[in-house]
C-alpha cells in the first residue's frame, strides 16, 4: 500500500533509468507514491517485468520498458513512450551508471575509463538533451542526476568511477544555469554509502583484493554510523523536483549520513 500520505508529485510524470532495483528503484516508488506517473525502465526485460508488476500491486502509477542507456533507439522510445503513455514528461532522473574495473585513477586502462565516461557521463548529458524538448512542453520541468558521494570526495580505488560523478556535478551546474531562465531546474543527488547490489558487489570486489576501502570499514567512518537506504535517497529527489525545492537548482545535495565530503 501507498504509506506515504504527501501528494506533492501529483499530475506530474517522471522517467527514471535503471530504476528496476537499488537507489533507482527507490526513487521511482517514491515519486510514484507521491503522486507522480512513473516509467520505471532497465536493460533486462524480465526485470521491467518483475518492477512493474510489484509497484502496481501497491497501487501507484508506473509502467515500464527496456532501456540501455547507450542505445539512442531505447532512449528516445523511452520519452516518445512515456509521452503516448501518460501525456508528457515532467522528471528526468538520470540514474544508470557503472563501475566496471576498480583501481586507483591513473592505474585505470584508457577502454574501462572509456566505458565508465561513455555511461556514466555521456548517456546522462544524451539522456538529457533528448528528453528537453518534452520537458520544454510542460510548466516547472525538473531532471536530477545521481552522481555519488565518491564524485565530492573521490574514493581512492574507485578513482576513474569517482571522477565520472565529478563530472555529473559540473553537468549539472552548467546545465541548470543554461536553463534557469525556461523554468527547467537541474540538481543532483549525491548518495553516500547505501546498501544496494552495486554497493555491495564493489565492496565484495574491494575485499577480495584485501583493501581497507570495504563496506564494513567505510561505514565505521560515517557519523551516523550506518548506511543509507534506497528509501532515503527517493525522499531526497522527491523533494528536489516537488515545488518545495522551487528556489534550488544547480545544487548537488549529499545524502551520505554526515560524512564531511568537501572537495
Amino acid at each position: 500500500m501507498n504509506s506515504i500520505s504527501s501528494n506533492r508529485l501529483t499530475g506530474r510524470v517522471a522517467v527514471v533509468t535503471a530504476s528496476t532495483e537499488g537507489i533507482g528503484y527507490g526513487i521511482a516508488r517514491r515519486l510514484a507514491q507521491e503522486g507522480a506517473k512513473v516509467m520505471i525502465s532497465s536493460r533486462k526485460e524480465e526485470n521491467v517485468i518483475k518492477s512493474v508488476q510489484k509497484l502496481t500491486n501497491e497501487g501507484l502509477s508506473v509502467s515500464g520498458q527496456v532501456c540501455d542507456v547507450t542505445n539512442a533507439e531505447h532512449r528516445q522510445s523511452l520519452f516518445k513512450n512515456t509521452k503516448e503513455k501518460f501525456g508528457g514528461i515532467d522528471i528526468l532522473v538520470s540514474n544508470a551508471g557503472i563501475n566496471p574495473k576498480l583501481g586507483y585513477v591513473l592505474e585505470s586502462d584508457e577502454s574501462s575509463w572509456d566505458e565508465m565516461f561513455h555511461v556514466n557521463v555521456k548517456c546522462s548529458f544524451l539522456l538529457a538533451k533528448e528528453a528537453l524538448p518534452y520537458l520544454r512542453e510542460r510548466k516547472g520541468s525538473n531532471i536530477v542526476f545521481v552522481s555519488s558521494i565518491a564524485g565530492l570526495h573521490p574514493y581512492p580505488y574507485i578513482g576513474a568511477y569517482s571522477v565520472s560523478k565529478t563530472a555529473l556535478i559540473g553537468l549539472t551546474k552548467a546545465a541548470a544555469k543554461s536553463l534557469v531562465t525556461e523554468n527547467i531546474r537541474v540538481n543532483c543527488l549525491a548518495p553516500g554509502i547505501v546498501k544496494t547490489k552495486f554497493s555491495t558487489d564493489v565492496s565484495s570486489n574491494l575485499n577480495q583484493r584485501n583493501s581497507k576501502l570495504n563496506m564494513t570499514s567505510s561505514v565505521g567512518r560515517i557519523p551516523m554510523q550506518r548506511s543509507g537506504t534506497i528509501e532515503e535517497m527517493g525522499a531526497v529527489v522527491a523533494f528536489l523536483v516537488s515545488d518545495d525545492a522551487s528556489y534550488i537548482t544547480g545544487e548537488t545535495i549529499a545524502a551520505g549520513g554526515g560524512i564531511d565530503c568537501r572537495l
